[in-house]
């Protein structure tokens, strides 16, 4: 109740506040008729210093008044970049010209590629395509190798499939969306990165902490948003060849057309497939599965600026196929018997968006727009003598209205969501089948003082047949206690019906025994839903040192959980499934520093450290497979572009990782002992590109180039069939060194 309170206290704490000197304006798009919309995501900063903002869903922005700058720059992707001189504070409505419109394009700045705001009340980072192409970057699980905000781990010895982590707590508990819709969740949690070609992606925004109530009540520990490329800005063609020296091979075509003044479309192609079988370590089991995929997506993008109307309509198919075991297990003849071990995963997957949008055009602080999607995933696998199938279907729809009260600075949304998602699993002959449905409400009220305080309070409510009726708060403060510092700090509550067999797939590429304990009283596999509170303190100070910017940043946060599906691997013979009886907590600290050391020259380090415990039947234990400390550096140069655009870039990144507590194999296997922990390791990537032209350009790189892998990764090799098999215990690459190269055209 005490939460409650502060929400309702902080929601009248602005009335107090007292205005300043600031300049504020919308920008928009360049069009031939008199109205126009506002472009999402523009960025807007004083030259010269870090005082900078973006612009909101509808355009708009609000940056202080500071009088020893007069130079504001308005850049956005796919467009020209253009510096306005402002002598005092005032509104400003400016229009920016498409970059392909033009016979010439002026850079007035090198956009940062991963940029910090020091007005928002969440603490949010963007990271936009330059740093995509800094890494082969081939899905959006391999998109964070440059960004020390993810920790990207390996889920299994089989799969290759990498799993992302936050704050210490894994991807299921993360809210991960494209274009603000749910897009990463249930039945596609293990594999549903890779479902995203990184060639897609035009930006990621990174949420630490509880999100906002609009996108929903399932972020516990943050959120990741993917914004795609827009068929009116990316390239008419596009074309991306990658390969490597294991075998993998892929291949990206974008086909983007204007067909009217309001209508644009994009054809979008990937392919990737992996024939090579690789056994590097000599135990007789495929380093990487042979793979294939075929990922289709048409989208179609619509605006009228006269009526403000604007639209996203996207279409996708995509057919996964993967086969995984020892290096001579043949599917046509050895599948389910004893000759060899080895699985297949089959996936099928159609999904579909709308976002419907409408700005009032002579009011452009208010809109309401409409975001809706269906989905049916289809994955039919098996592993050894171990089978798994789920179906999943998905209706997801949210109403949004956007206005203000008062002015501009007391901004509120408020809507309606339904969900509704169809599960039929499959677990060996075990049926598991369910059907989930919500229907929910949430206001969410925004205060923003940019000299000194901005605020975000959100509540929610919703019903689900499972879940029952419950309140979700969530609560964000940003205050500036001086120039270029911010403090922030949040809390908040998420719940989610865990998918336990979809988010854990590792468990049957194993020979331990699936118990569930005490699943008989609850409604999501005879379990109660999970529940969990999530509190967090930033502090972000920029800084100009030898006439150079950068910023450190400093941020705890901790996660609670009430209730809790705890997955149990203490016991070697076996993978528990049990609520939370106790604490289970994650407690995540971060220091980083971001510093241009000369021209073009960006260096980046960050130090992580992670206490994750919870209550196990055996007591109060560290997460297993989950490093305390973690160190992060990276280093990125650049030469100086000529008049066609050439150019080379470098870059150059590493990950350390300290000790990992292991699970007990002592039963079974001499590998793992009762409380034994890992070797620390580091891990360096590095890439070179030769950009030719505007038009063309080149990259070879390496990963692992310390070519460290795991010893013993996949446990009891020599005898697959036998009680001591095991491939989850995983904490280093099984791969070793790997070198790649590729090309990129454009038109």
């Amino acid at each position: 109740m005490n939460k409650y309170i502060i929400v309702m206290v902080s929601i009248l704490m602005p009335w107090l506040a007292f205005s300043q000197e600031k300049v504020e304006g919308m920008v928009m798009e360049s069009s031939e008729a008199n109205q126009h919309l506002g472009l999402s995501g523009a960025n807007v900063y004083w030259m010269g210093s870090q005082i900078g903002t973006m612009t909101n869903g509808d355009g708009l922005f609000s940056i202080p008044y500071k009088k020893e700058y007069n130079k504001l720059v308005i850049s956005y992707i796919g467009f020209e970049s253009d510096t306005l001189t402002v002598n005092s504070p005032r509104m400003i409505h400016h229009t920016l010209k498409p970059s392909n419109a033009l016979d010439e394009v002026v850079v007035n700045k090198k956009r940062d590629a991963v940029q910090k705001t020091f007005y928002s009340a969440q603490n949010v980072v963007t990271v936009n395509s330059a740093e995509l192409l800094k890494a082969a970057c081939c899905n959006l699980s391999e998109s964070f190798e440059t960004n020390p905000a993810i920790d990207v781990n390996f889920s299994d010895a089989l799969t290759g499939t990498k799993q992302i982590q936050m704050l210490g707590l894994t991807s299921p508990y993360l809210l991960i969306t494209q274009e603000n819709i749910p897009m990463v969740r249930g039945a596609s949690q293990a594999f549903g990165l890779t479902f995203t070609p990184g060639t897609w992606v035009e930006s990621i925004q990174i949420t630490k902490g509880a999100g906002s109530v609009v996108n929903g009540y399932e972020s516990i520990s943050g959120q990741i948003n993917t914004e795609l490329v827009k068929p009116l800005t990316d390239n008419a063609i596009f074309v991306n060849g990658y390969g490597n020296q294991n075998g993998r091979y892929e291949l990206n075509t974008h086909f983007n057309k204007k067909l009217t003044d309001k209508w644009s479309s994009g054809l979008y192609i990937h392919a990737n497939r992996r024939d090579e079988k690789e056994d590097n370590n000599g135990d007789g089991f495929l380093d990487a599965p042979l793979a294939n995929q075929i990922n289709v997506m048409n989208r179609w993008q619509y605006q009228n600026p006269e009526t403000g109307w604007v639209s996203f309509f996207n279409v996708r198919f995509l057919k996964d196929e993967k086969q995984v075991g020892q290096t001579d297990f043949d599917p046509f003849e050895d599948k389910f018997t004893t000759n060899a071990w080895g699985g297949e995963v089959d996936t099928r997957r159609f999904d579909s968006s709308v976002k419907l949008g409408y700005v009032f055009p002579e009011l452009p602080y208010q809109s309401f727009g409409i975001q809706g999607s269906y989905s049916m995933h289809k994955q039919d696998s098996y592993y050894g003598l171990n089978q798994y199938n789920i179906d999943h279907e998905s209706i997801y729809s949210n109403f949004i209205f956007n206005s203000i009260i008062g002015d501009t600075q007391n901004k509120f949304k408020t809507g309606l969501t339904f969900a509704y998602d169809g599960y039929n699993e499959l677990v060996n002959k075990d049926n598991y089948n369910r059907h989930d449905n919500s229907v929910g409400a949430f206001f969410e009220y925004s205060y923003d003082n940019l000299d000194k305080v901005s605020l975000t309070a959100g509540l929610r409510v919703d019903n689900h047949n499972r879940l029952g009726t419950f309140v979700t708060p969530r609560f964000h403060i940003r205050y500036t206690p001086w120039e270029l510092g911010s403090l922030r700090g949040s809390f908040g509550r998420g719940r989610r019906a865990a998918n336990i067999f979809a988010e854990n797939q590792q468990i049957f590429a194993s020979s331990r025994q699936i118990n569930l304990i005490g699943a008989n009283e609850g409604s999501i596999y005879g379990f109660e839903p999970e529940d969990a509170w999530n509190y967090g303190v930033s502090f972000l100070q920029g800084f100009l040192l030898f006439e150079r910017k950068g910023n450190v940043t400093l941020d705890y946060y901790r996660t609670d959980f009430k209730n809790q599906i705890v997955v149990d691997y203490e016991n070697p013979n076996e993978v528990a499934f049990y609520n939370l009886d106790g604490k289970s907590v994650a407690n995540s600290f971060q220091f980083e520093v971001n510093y241009e050391v000369i021209n073009n020259l960006d260096f980046r380090t960050a130090y992580k450290y992670y206490d994750v415990q919870t209550d196990y039947r055996t007591g109060r234990l560290q997460k297993p497979l989950q490093a305390k400390h973690r160190f992060f550096a990276n280093l990125g140069y650049e030469t100086t572009a000529k008049e066609n655009g050439s150019q080379w870039r470098f870059d150059y990144t590493i990950h350390t990782l300290g000790e990992q507590r292991l699970p007990d194999t002592s039963v079974y296997s001499e590998d793992y002992q009762l409380g034994d922990y890992s070797e620390p390791y580091s891990l360096m990537n590095a890439q070179i590109t030769k950009v030719f032209n505007s038009n063309f350009e080149v990259y070879i790189g390496g990963e692992n180039l310390s070519d460290y892998t795991q010893d013993a990764a996949v446990l009891g090799a020599d005898e697959p069939f036998g009680a001591n098999f095991d491939t989850s215990i995983v904490y280093a690459p099984i791969m070793g060194r790997m070198f790649y190269g590729g090309f990129r055209f454009k038109l």
